[in-house]
């Protein structure tokens, strides 16, 4: 039976060791019981057990995981830390055997070598969860909002709002991989000045085209994107704004032109692979009159209060560094007004978690949203804040000019449309979201090493060609039946790459802990450096037929945990490059 052709499982599901940290709660366990048996027998005085911290030593002639806790047994036993390591060696009963061997090394550490079988597991348990290797479930069910991009209708998505959808989107994925309910929404600031100043600087294009003489405000929305929004309402209009009165005129280019606007957002975002559950609208917040009664509740417990003409939140009584403005003395609501009604609704909605991925420029906003939070009866817990640094374009080391949409590939779609959604989506998750990120446009092109995205993909198509090579050749020479020997398996390159298969849903449940998704693809470079280094040395096809089987399996496994970490990122697996 061919090794692609039979794709259900070759093993039955393993009872011992599929990931690493499996291996090291066993581990952790066999030394507590060697801690206890220490206490019966005397030759160790009765303590608390310590918690045992184990570390991969940075040389692999240490072994696999090195252990402290000789060390810090030491000084509650008044014995040197070296003797305790001793003493914790003979009374390590193994019985599964996990361990190839132990030492101890320099001032007390212990060196644990795991057996070779116990790696073999891994590559077991890969196999057996195929799609949903790399799951957890720490999330337990959890219900999770995430609000991201969620960019003003007045303009279209640049650069930097690409890398906030590219984090919140992969975000979601990871968290929903962890056994999170998420959703995902996008906040639409369609009420207020900024749509009122849209309105204006289009109406006043489009006063232009039809031939007044116009002395353009600074503080009006510059873009060419406003004249092409003039010129549609022109050819549907013609000159029928000019007939009706001025504020009349505005607000019609405000609407039009916001859904316009938001149109487009909505396909440059399907474009980039990012699809939302809920479009939410701040003017819906206003209709129902959810803002006036946020306001009139947190009236009533006196946490907003009147001075100088104009309404005001004790938001330092939740720890900001002053009160905010929540009405002005013109009776014109602020953004933090319909904020506070947007918020309680989304915790009213019975989500256990919201977050909000916002541009680092909006720091100053964290501690008035959490004093929100808290002022309508919710705990700060359950919102948090991650903030997106920003983008800097180069092209070949060059920076590209970011100012207006006449500069050199500022737009989001522009971008995309060069490089392709996969080595967008990639490149902005290839450094932390609190730290700037370079983007060179041509190293996303690169068919090369220097481009993380193509690196790791290629892992993806080399394994899919060799697998490929392996069915075509198994037409003569069948040579893989329903079992494998993965004891095959040995060389220290083979045992590195397999080490390193057995941390990826490790890598994923931190991610998700953190709400960090860059841990993903730094993982996904990383295990691909680690196949090109055991590729580099290595045959995988062979007329060893045995060992090409082993290799095929494990190999095959290592496009499993690509696919899937990609996946997570949304990003393509190609089967060919």
């Amino acid at each position: 039976m061919g090794f692609m052709k039979e794709r259900k499982h070759l093993f039955a599901r393993s009872s011992q060791n599929g990931t690493m940290e499996e291996i090291k709660n066993k581990l952790r366990a066999l030394i507590c019981q060697a801690i206890k048996k220490g206490f019966e027998n005397g030759e160790l005085k009765q303590v608390l057990l310590p918690e045992i911290e184990l570390e991969a030593p940075k040389l692999s002639a240490h072994g696999d995981f090195a252990a402290n806790i000789a060390m810090v047994l030491a000084s509650s036993q008044k014995r040197p830390p070296r003797e305790v390591a001793q003493i914790l060696l003979n009374s390590i009963s193994d019985t599964g055997r996990l361990l190839a061997k132990a030492e101890i090394a320099g001032p007390g550490f212990i060196n644990f070598f795991v057996n070779n079988a116990c790696w073999h597991a891994v590559l077991k348990e890969i196999h057996e969860s195929d799609d949903i290797y790399g799951c957890s479930d720490i999330g337990r069910g959890q219900n999770v909002l995430i609000e991201f991009v969620s960019a003003n209708p007045t303009g279209p998505l640049h650069i930097g709002h690409g890398r906030g959808a590219a984090v919140g989107d992969t975000l979601a994925n990871i968290l929903r991989a962890s056994e999170y309910k998420v959703e995902k929404e996008y906040y639409i600031n369609d009420s207020g000045r900024q749509i009122q100043t849209l309105g204006l600087s289009v109406f006043l294009r489009y006063r232009e085209l039809h031939g007044a003489d116009i002395d353009f405000p600074h503080d009006c929305y510059q873009g060419d994107y406003i004249r092409e929004e003039a010129q549609a309402i022109s050819e549907i209009k013609g000159r029928g704004l000019l007939d009706i009165p001025a504020e009349e005129a505005v607000a019609f280019c405000a609407r039009f032109t916001a859904s316009t606007i938001l149109n487009e957002i909505k396909q440059d975002l399907t474009d980039f692979g990012v699809r939302f559950d809920h479009w939410f609208s701040e003017q819906g917040l206003f209709d129902a009159g959810a803002v006036d009664k946020a306001i009139q509740d947190l009236k009533k417990k006196r946490i907003i209060y009147e001075k100088d003409g104009a309404l005001w939140f004790r938001t330092t009584d939740f720890g900001d560094e002053k009160d905010r403005v929540v009405v002005r003395a013109n009776g014109i609501t602020t953004y933090f007004a319909s904020d506070i009604a947007y918020h309680d609704d989304k915790l009213r909605r019975g989500f256990d978690r919201i977050i909000d991925i916002w541009g680092a420029d909006h720091h100053g906003y964290i501690h008035r949203i959490s004093a929100c939070i808290q002022a309508t009866g919710h705990e700060k817990e359950r919102f948090k804040v991650i903030l997106i640094q920003l983008v800097n374009l180069l092209r070949g080391g060059n920076p590209v000019a970011m100012s207006t949409r006449a500069g050199e590939f500022v737009m989001l779609r522009d971008v995309v449309d060069e490089v392709g959604r996969d080595a967008a989506r990639f490149l902005f998750l290839t450094r932390r979201y609190d730290s700037p990120l370079d983007f060179d446009l041509e190293v996303a092109k690169r068919r090369s090493n220097d481009n993380p995205v193509y690196y790791v993909q290629y892992v993806h198509a080399r394994i899919s060609s060799i697998l490929k090579k392996a069915c075509a050749r198994e037409a003569e020479e069948p040579c893989f039946g329903d079992t494998v020997d993965l004891m095959q398996l040995k060389e220290p390159e083979e045992l590195a790459l397999i080490k390193c298969m057995s941390r990826f849903p490790a890598v994923v449940a931190e991610s998700a802990r953190l709400m960090e998704p860059h841990r993903v693809p730094f993982y996904l470079t990383e295990l691909a450096a680690t196949f090109h280094n055991y590729y580099n040395k290595h045959k995988v096809l062979s007329n060893d037929l045995v060992l090409t089987a082993a290799r095929l399996y494990m190999v095959s496994a290592v496009r499993i945990i690509v696919r899937n970490g990609l996946k997570l990122m949304g990003v393509s697996a190609p089967e060919s490059m």
